[in-house]
């Protein structure tokens, strides 16, 4: 529940982006822990096509990869829109619009998915390590590691906190009413 210093400290920007947060019409997309899971899935899937087709655009000179870039950002959109919703915006809303237990939830997120970040970055450079050893070439694979590994870093907060969303509690009703 939001105080009232807080709503006087929220300028128009983060009481707009908080009542955008808060609407309930995506509701039926993330009611469920198994929707939200099958967002947050939805997500990393599409993700990791979008990253496959910017790197073969890029890295690739592959020009039907852009077409295909652009077909996935809209259902991409949708379901970082549907994860957004699911947290209320946990990770968009800047930390006045946050009440404590919101503050305190977005820095175990943000502790969680630094931790997962950091094991992958580790499993990269035991790779890179191994790789090295064998005497492979490599030349050509820096730049997708290391833009694959920024992007994880970047989407692992939503992620983690996607699947941290806790089931909201049914509404209440008094059978003595």
């Amino acid at each position: 529940m939001m105080t009232d210093q807080q709503a006087r400290e929220m300028t128009g920007y983060d009481r707009r982006m908080f009542a955008l947060m808060n609407r309930r019409e995506g509701t039926p997309f993330y009611a469920t822990a198994a929707r939200r899971r099958l967002a947050v899935g939805a997500h990393i899937a599409l993700t990791v096509a979008s990253d496959a087709a910017w790197l073969l655009t890029v890295v690739g000179d592959q020009r039907w990869a852009m077409w295909t870039m652009v077909a996935l950002i809209l259902p991409w959109c949708f379901a970082t829109g549907v994860i957004n919703g699911a947290t209320r915006g946990l990770l968009e809303l800047r930390e006045r619009a946050l009440d404590e237990r919101q503050r305190a939830e977005k820095a175990r997120v943000a502790a969680r998915a630094r931790g997962l970040t950091q094991w992958l970055l580790l499993a990269a450079a035991l790779g890179a390590g191994a790789v090295a050893l064998q005497g492979w070439d490599t030349e050509g694979l820096l730049f997708p590691v290391l833009f694959t590994l920024f992007v994880l870093h970047w989407l692992m907060p939503l992620w983690v906190a996607g699947l941290a969303v806790k089931d909201e509690p049914e509404d209440f009703e008094d059978p003595e009413a």
